[in-house]
């Protein structure tokens, strides 16, 4: 799990800032770069929605194992490629192995640690951001000293390197992976009806369309308000290494209330605290505004654990996870587009910012329904 949650995020955090690069030299411009930008999210949205699936036809170690070696697969044959479109497509494999990934993590967690959710929650979301934190500080050094396409397909290594364990959990094993029986295993549709799964999927939904659309245009506000193209870098990096300290924190908090609603609400008054600072006075405490920014989304790490702490079965885990990843990453995608068209329209920042704080009051009511205790299996019929 370890291994695997390491995965999770270096095809997206290695290439960003290569793309222009990588795009100088195969062709391709500023419009594809946006198109890179979406399909991440666009493909944890789909996992999201079939993982499940396939979940319940493979079992959970062998949809792990499958995942890692789509990571893997993906990472490596990309940075063979010479066209926009092949890097595209194996991109595109490998972050669909990611997207798998993220779904069948938590119910494995419970399957394995059900009396340990918050630490082993907390363990496997600290490797998640240490995963998009080391490849987004190493990708532009070992670019320049090596080239683009060895500082891209050595994360390939990891993705590979993960998928070794599972085969370890299965070998000698025939059906005794099947933890999303039929008996545990949910009836199609049913997750739809959960007012738990509608709930989860605002709060984790809103949480990332703030935090992408903030990992995309930081830089800009930053160097509109004074700051040089470095220290808006490192501002983007502190804001990515404050997510460490949530996913150290948040899972045992949540796990000690039996509703944590509140925390959810402390979390939205540092995102409101952050905005109006960004957006009213950037540069007159800028690494307070991105601190506070940072630990918002602490909301993330919150949802992750409470997907595990509102289900009774690996099979009810496996369903509410890629509902809500697959709703959540779907609303996501439209983060950085929407903030960026509302900059262009009004030529300013306050618009944006005000969409984003509609979303974090959309977060709060999604939490309003996920916080509450009580289980999945029981709201789904």
């Amino acid at each position: 799990m370890v291994m695997s949650a390491l995965t999770l995020r270096v095809a997206v955090t290695a290439f960003s800032p290569l793309a222009e690069q990588i795009g100088g030299e195969i062709g391709y411009g500023t419009a594809v770069v946006g198109v890179f930008g979406m399909i991440p999210t666009a493909m944890f949205a789909l996992s999201g929605l079939l993982t499940p699936i396939l979940a319940t036809r493979l079992g959970l170690e062998r949809t792990a194992l499958t995942a890692m070696l789509m990571a893997g697969t993906g990472m490596l044959i990309r940075v063979l490629m010479s066209g926009t479109v092949e890097l595209l497509i194996f991109s595109a494999l490998a972050l669909a192995g990611m997207g798998i990934g993220n779904v069948v993590i938590p119910p494995l967690v419970k399957r394995y640690f059900p009396d340990r959710l918050a630490m082993v929650s907390s363990l496997y979301i600290v490797m998640v951001q240490l995963g998009t934190v080391v490849p987004a500080f190493t990708a532009v050094p070992v670019a320049e000293a090596h080239g683009w396409r060895v500082s891209l397909g050595v994360w390939a290594l990891l993705g590979f390197a993960a998928a070794v364990p599972w085969l370890m959990v299965l070998r000698g094993r025939d059906d005794a992976d099947r933890t999303a029986a039929p008996e545990q295993a949910p009836r199609a549709g049913r997750v739809w009806r959960s007012p738990i799964a509608w709930g989860m999927a605002g709060m984790f939904g809103m949480t990332s369309l703030t935090t992408y659309a903030m990992f995309t245009w930081l830089p800009k506000i930053l160097r509109e308000a004074g700051a040089s193209a470095g220290y808006a870098g490192a501002m983007v990096g502190l804001f990515a290494v404050v997510g460490l300290v949530a996913a150290l924190t948040a899972p045992t908090v949540v796990a000690r209330f039996g509703n944590p609603f509140p925390v959810v609400v402390g979390c939205a008054v540092l995102f409101f605290t952050a905005f109006t600072g960004l957006l009213i006075a950037p540069m007159a405490a800028p690494i307070l505004w991105v601190v506070l920014l940072g630990l918002g989304p602490s909301t993330f790490p919150m949802a992750l654990t409470l997907i595990n702490l509102r289900t009774r079965t690996p099979g009810g885990s496996a369903a509410l996870s890629g509902f809500t990843q697959g709703v959540g990453y779907a609303v996501a995608c439209a983060g950085p587009l929407l903030f960026g068209m509302l900059h262009t329209a009004t030529g300013g920042w306050l618009a944006p910012f005000a969409m984003l704080g509609a979303a974090v009051l959309v977060l709060l009511a999604g939490a309003w329904q996920a916080c509450k205790p009580r289980m999945l299996e029981d709201t789904w019929g």
